[in-house]
């Protein structure tokens, strides 16, 4: 049963703003740099895929478009979505004695990663807006990067990407209660999964490469129907002007980040009733 208590959980608004403000205060607090790693992790990753994937692979970003801005929008959407799976994939096993011994709506811990994971997303879409902006008005590299009238839906494309991390991570948080293995398997996969979504190319070349037979089919349609695939091609249109976007691929997205939340909801609050004799 789809089990979402709104008025339960905007009664417990104040710890559900507590745990954002834990979250936020607690990732960095013993880092030497702190807040200032949400600037360098996409600096440096969208640094190294420039160099090793555009300088080095010779893929090809779309014309007038820079290869840095390119990697740093397909970056700063993943790591949204990347961000809330991996901190939400392991809520019982890392909130276990919280869970055992007080009563609050279960759901909330795993919200409050979403919420707070907003402002990291919100820095790192900062930094693109800036590099955008020194593209396009100091240099002549990014004249032809664009922002389409399709930037209004952004909103509504961040929403795609939270539900999608908060549905697979509630899945797989349910399941490490059973199978601790799958903890350690959660980093590597997002790694894996990050290449089969197109952060680092344009979906075009995948298409193009099926149609000359380089790689196989079965990849390609893995890569072109991953649902994440789908969005950071929508945020790069967005804000970008590369790439297609079409209502269709807007409305799946959509669908499938839906679909996803609710089956991660009914299974974690078919879990959070028997967890603590398995965790």
């Amino acid at each position: 049963m789809v089990d979402l208590n709104f008025k339960e959980i905007w009664r417990y608004r104040d710890l559900l703003f507590l745990f954002v403000k834990r979250d936020v205060i607690t990732l960095y607090k013993q880092t030497v740099l702190g807040p200032l790693w949400y600037f360098i992790q996409p600096l440096f990753t969208s640094i190294i895929f420039t160099l090793i994937f555009n300088n080095i692979a010779d893929i090809k970003t779309g014309e007038g478009i820079p290869p840095f801005l390119f990697n740093l929008a397909g970056i700063t959407s993943w790591n949204y979505f990347s961000e809330c799976l991996k901190g939400t994939s392991d809520t019982f096993k890392k909130n276990q004695n919280i869970f055992g011994k007080v009563y609050f709506p279960r759901v909330i811990m795993p919200m409050s990663i979403v919420v707070s994971n907003l402002l990291k997303f919100g820095i790192q879409l900062l930094v693109f807006v800036c590099f955008y902006i020194y593209f396009v008005f100091f240099t002549d590299k990014g004249g032809s990067a664009i922002p389409q009238l399709a930037l209004l839906a952004l909103p509504i494309l961040i929403l795609f990407m939270g539900l999608l991390g908060l549905g697979f991570g509630m899945i797989i948080s349910s399941m490490t209660t059973k199978y601790r293995d799958l903890t350690f398997l959660v980093g590597f996969g997002v790694q894996l999964l990050m290449y089969g979504s197109a952060v680092m190319y344009p979906l075009e070349l995948i298409r193009k490469k099926v149609a000359l037979g380089e790689i196989p089919e079965l990849a390609g349609n893995i890569i072109e129907y991953n649902p994440m695939t789908t969005v950071v091609e929508l945020f790069r249109h967005m804000t970008l002007g590369v790439g297609d976007f079409s209502t269709n691929q807007f409305i799946y997205a959509g669908i499938v980040s839906i679909v996803t939340f609710l089956i991660g909801l009914v299974i974690f609050n078919k879990t959070e009733k028997s967890f603590i004799d398995t965790i």
